[in-house]
């Protein structure tokens, strides 16, 4: 079978390219790229008629299939919150065609077993290309790092703590050097438990008339400049997760300008919410780190204008309803993004803080270079992973319709615009609205 999409507007930045262009794609493989792809089936070199299927999107956006950096997916041993074939679901229907999943697991992700357990469950399901992200230490515990050569070799791309931050200093520069030395990132999340301890939303005025302990800025952004520092000292490389503050961006803008090889990420609730939305104590808008000031959210959006921010990832953290509905400062942290991510991060655009085209770099090529994969480009002969966008649809969240198993979303009842369409995983039609696609 051969795929043809033709009358997209085609938007690539690894390429350069944002034209009306057709696109080819035989044996999972971008095979052509231009104005004019012959439509009409071809004669194998053994002579046989090729079947070709045209896919015509006039009016779509068509670029390289869309990369989430840093999501939960929960298996092994969180199952009751999300599997590997719900995430993987509820990814392609976001647009995206590949992700890479944090370590939190039960048992966590520190050893070859696990990371390969988790790449035979995603070749199982095929409808995403998922990448495990190993553990830094031993448990997460924070006292003996992982193998990382032997992860490395059973297919892990990179290595966080994620959830608990590697608060021993010593420990994250022999991280830092390891990764350095075989070409993976260390992601770290930065958070100062002892400054955040107890905190339940961010530190200010609204946690003080709401009646509940908050957590400080600084609580993020003293273990920015610690790993920051590390690096500098090592010369390898640290990406900060889940950027929140605007003292983090300023320290993170900063190290760029001194040459220090750090790379960033945002979430969309971290560019579209504040701590305002907490006044209802509703659990679904308790995440970490926490939900800032509209000064952050500011900041935030500056720093994905002026690059500072490199990643858009959605931090999916999927929760059942056991973790959420309960007392405010009970009630586990986070919320699920993979289905509402694209769209939220679109707004960015109609806004005029990204282009589309800085948008997609930030969404596809530039986390598949920060963790070394060769996706995010529509190069001849690359994988066929592609993202087909609607940027006018509207649509009205709703969280009963999510594919993930979990449904922990604020956005519930929400209207947004821009939606994905059509999510191609090498050359197969893993997710379409239009059944005639599938």
């Amino acid at each position: 079978m051969k795929l043809i999409l033709t009358g997209g507007r085609v938007v690539d930045p690894s390429l350069n390219i944002d034209a009306v262009l057709d696109i080819s794609i035989e044996d999972g493989k971008i095979a052509g790229i231009g104005p004019d792809i012959p439509k009409e089936p071809a004669k194998s070199r053994k002579g046989m008629q090729t079947n070709v299927k045209t896919i015509h999107l006039g009016g779509m956006i068509v670029v390289p299939g869309l990369i989430d950096m840093h999501v939960h997916l929960r298996e092994p041993g969180f199952e009751y919150k999300e599997t590997i074939e719900t995430g993987s679901r509820a990814a392609a229907a976001g647009g995206f065609t590949s992700v890479a999943c944090m370590p939190n697991t039960n048992p966590v992700n520190d050893s070859r077993s696990i990371t390969e357990f988790i790449k035979k469950k995603a070749a199982l399901c095929g409808l995403v290309n998922v990448y495990p992200i190993a553990a830094v230490s031993i448990g997460s515990a924070g006292t003996n790092l992982t193998d990382f050569r032997d992860l490395r070799d059973a297919g892990a791309v990179g290595f966080s703590d994620d959830g608990k931050p590697v608060a021993n200093s010593a420990l994250m520069r022999r991280a830092l050097e390891y990764a350095s030395s075989i070409s993976l990132p260390v992601i770290s999340h930065c958070e100062d438990t002892l400054l955040s301890a107890g905190g339940v939303m961010n530190e200010g005025f609204a946690a003080t008339e709401l009646g509940l302990q908050g957590i400080p800025a600084i609580a993020e952004d003293v273990m920015t400049v610690r790993d920051i520092m590390i690096a500098a000292y090592t010369g390898a490389a640290v990406h900060i997760a889940h950027v929140s503050t605007a003292g983090s961006v300023d320290i993170i803008r900063e190290a760029k300008k001194r040459g220090i090889r750090v790379t960033a990420e945002t979430a969309p609730h971290y560019f579209t919410l504040t701590e305002e939305s907490l006044r209802e104590y509703d659990t679904f808008y308790k995440v970490n780190p926490p939900l800032r000031t509209k000064e952050d959210v500011a900041a935030v959006k500056e720093g994905l204008r002026d690059d500072t921010i490199d990643v858009i990832a959605s931090d999916h953290a999927p929760h059942a309803a056991t973790d959420k509905e309960v007392e405010f400062d009970l009630a586990s942290s986070g919320m699920v993004g993979l289905e509402t991510s694209l769209a939220l991060s679109l707004s960015l655009v109609s806004d005029g803080v990204l282009t589309l085209p800085q948008l997609i770099q930030k969404m596809s090529a530039w986390p598949a270079k920060v963790l070394n994969i060769p996706k995010g480009t529509l190069r001849i002969g690359a994988d066929a992973d592609i993202t087909v966008i609607d940027t006018k649809k509207t649509w009205t969240v709703d969280r009963m319709q999510f594919r993930s198993r979990s449904r922990n979303s604020p956005f519930h009842g929400r209207q947004m615009t821009g939606r994905a369409i059509l999510t191609i995983k090498g050359g197969k039609i893993t997710y379409s609205d239009n059944q005639d696609n599938t």
